[in-house]
């Protein structure tokens, strides 16, 4: 019997601890690695090669939907199936955009979670119901370009124009454009709007 080999990246070890429990009592299934990081996911995945890497959003440094696109763009051939207990469908959507085969809940019941390795394995897409409700109600934002989140950033902290032209060495009128890019993406009249919405949807690591 040939295995389904299975990367586990989640940054809280109890969570790999319990899947990997779980998961390797199964003939079928093998755990070959763990990583805790979006960095290290993207490296173990080209050492290791394994056919379904699970993938939680919330990482600490690169999230997972970053990951997730660095990790298809490198080893097209790993199988990624999000697992995540946040709601929010920008994050999720940007994923599944970047190349991953499903997406899950973390409160999906062993049986559930088995089976679409098994399908995401055999090359088959497996999203949640709750989650395809959610991006159908909340369509997702268009993804901000790194430096779009950079200013992003600065104007959460309170940054003013003139001061982003200045800590990012940028013109006055690449700020301005900058700025207006980030309003028409978020769907913001102003930047307190912008900064609510870049707070309510988890769009940046504060």
């Amino acid at each position: 019997m040939k295995k389904i080999k299975i990367m586990l990246v989640d940054d809280h070890a109890i969570v790999r601890m319990g899947l990997a429990s779980i998961l390797g009592t199964k003939q079928d299934l093998e755990i070959v690695g763990e990583a805790d990081d979006g960095e290290t996911a993207i490296r173990k995945a080209q050492q290791l090669q394994p056919d379904v890497i699970l993938m939680d959003m919330m990482l600490s440094g690169m999230d997972g939907a970053a990951a997730t696109a660095e990790i298809h763009r490198k080893t097209p051939s790993c199988k990624i199936l999000i697992l995540t207990t946040y709601g929010t469908s920008d994050g999720i959507a940007h994923a599944l955009e970047a190349g991953a085969s499903g997406a899950l809940l973390k409160t999906v019941e062993y049986p559930e979670l088995i089976a679409a390795i098994r399908a995401v394995a055999d090359g088959q897409r497996v999203v949640a119901p709750e989650i395809s409700r959610q991006l159908r109600k909340h369509p997702p934002i268009p993804a901000l370009t790194d430096r779009q989140r950079q200013i992003l950033t600065s104007m959460v902290d309170g940054h003013t124009d003139a001061d982003i032209a200045n800590i990012l060495k940028l013109s006055a009128n690449s700020v301005r454009d900058h700025v207006t890019a980030i309003f028409n993406k978020l769907g913001a009249a102003n930047r307190a709007e912008a900064v609510a919405i870049a707070l309510r949807k988890q769009l940046l690591k504060i």
